[in-house]
């Protein structure tokens, strides 16, 4: 949720938010109402009750025709303060349906438009070029052993499939060096669990837009994530943290689970786009004031696992309508699919400055100790679909695949993956 203190101060900036992303401006206005209500509605019923506290210190110094005139005024006040008290209780609920319904204030430097007006922020390394006639990464999948689609889809149904032998292992090699990489930096790795409560789920922002894309367990009321930045960011919910010593950081290591509702036709070939896969998830929290430079930090940890893999790819800044409801500024790694002729989305790393942390409660004390609303950030340190980028860009003429070497102490020393 946005904080209404910003709203009150400035609430075209909220406004121009929500037109950058596409969405309803009017919605600004309906919080706003709906604030005014609930600040009238808190200062009524405080009032009626003082007014009672008063009445009931006279009729405990009165007696007599006096006192039961008093009685009958104090009867009435408390059907008057139990009213006050239903308004304010409704009011307390209108305001926060129209809290959520308001998504997080894009940062000032995050394009405005939808899908395509992305900023290409930079380019790093060179598409590799080939002499021979290239495979895609399904085709050189099922020649070395390492994937199986069809049985996926015999198992599963269409977006599953087998990942086998050499596919097993570079996926693990790919998660073990990512855990390694978010160890070294300073994270705490964890294996978090992969269902979770409707509370966290609609905490991190993933019940509005883009509900159709959730998994849900509708007879134990719980949902599977589509990213363990869920489960972590749920997981200091209703906590005071203390960041003398830094911020908090995690790397979870999950499955995760996407509907992929609304994607039919789209990437239907191969595991680009699948209803199942594993990642290696940072996530941050920090102040508030520390929130960009962390974005800043988690950007750079992606761009050296890439790096690693010897792998050409660009740096893109997101535009609005295309960031999930509780993002301020996102920057996705796109790397190089030969087979495409275009770059794909690998990585993607999100500053939610504090629009999670307040739908969870989750607080720090600052220099004064006063308790103030934590930040939250995410970033994809390696997940299923950089299987695609290796293989391809790595192919050799034989329809073999050399194993870059920043990943081969993971691969046990493997060099080339051969059909």
């Amino acid at each position: 949720m946005i904080d209404l203190k910003t709203l009150r101060e400035d609430p075209d900036a909220v406004r121009a938010s929500q037109r950058a992303r596409g969405e309803d401006s009017a919605l600004v206005d309906a919080l706003l109402a709906a604030d005014e209500r609930r600040r009238s509605a808190v200062a009524g019923a405080d009032e009626l009750r003082a007014e009672q506290k008063r009445m009931g210190k006279e009729v405990g110094k009165s007696s007599g025709e006096q006192r039961d005139r008093l009685l009958a005024e104090a009867k009435e006040l408390a059907n008057r303060v139990k009213e006050a008290e239903a308004e304010q209780t409704a009011a307390d609920a209108e305001l926060e349906r129209a809290q959520r319904a308001v998504s997080n204030i894009i940062e000032p430097e995050t394009p405005h438009g939808g899908e395509q007006d992305y900023v290409v922020l930079k380019h790093v390394g060179t598409p590799p070029e080939f002499d021979f006639g290239i495979a895609d990464h399904l085709e050189l999948g099922i020649s070395l052993g390492a994937l199986d689609m069809e049985r996926g889809a015999k198992v599963s149904g269409a977006r599953f499939y087998f990942l086998t032998g050499v596919g097993a292992q570079l996926e693990l090699a790919l998660l073990n060096m990512a855990a390694a990489s978010a160890t070294a930096a300073g994270f705490t790795l964890t294996v978090p669990p992969v269902l979770v409560r409707p509370e966290v789920m609609e905490g991190t922002g993933f019940l509005g837009a883009h509900s159709d894309e959730v998994y849900r367990l509708e007879q134990d009321d719980l949902y599977l994530v589509g990213t363990s930045e869920v489960p972590l960011a749920g997981y200091h919910q209703g906590e005071i943290l203390d960041f003398t010593a830094g911020p908090r950081r995690y790397a979870g290591w999950s499955t995760c689970f996407r509907r992929e509702a609304g994607s039919y036709g789209k990437d239907t070939r191969g595991i680009i786009r699948v209803h199942q896969f594993n990642k290696l998830e940072m996530f941050s929290y920090c102040p508030p004031e520390q929130a960009r430079e962390e974005h800043e930090r988690l950007l750079a940890l992606e761009e050296e696992m890439l790096g690693k893999l010897e792998l050409s790819y660009r740096v893109i800044d997101t535009a609005a309508g295309d960031l999930g409801d509780s993002a301020a500024r996102k920057f996705d790694c796109e790397a190089w699919i030969p087979s495409q002729g275009e770059y794909r989305e690998l990585t993607s790393t999100s500053n939610c400055t504090t629009f999670q942390a307040r739908r969870l409660n989750v607080r720090h004390r600052d220099a004064d100790g006063a308790n103030r609303i934590a930040a939250t950030l995410n970033g994809t340190l390696a997940t299923t679909r950089w299987i695609v980028a290796i293989l391809e860009n790595h192919q050799l003429s034989d329809g073999s695949v050399r194993v870059p070497e920043g990943l081969r102490p993971f691969m046990g020393g493997i060099e080339v993956l051969t059909p």
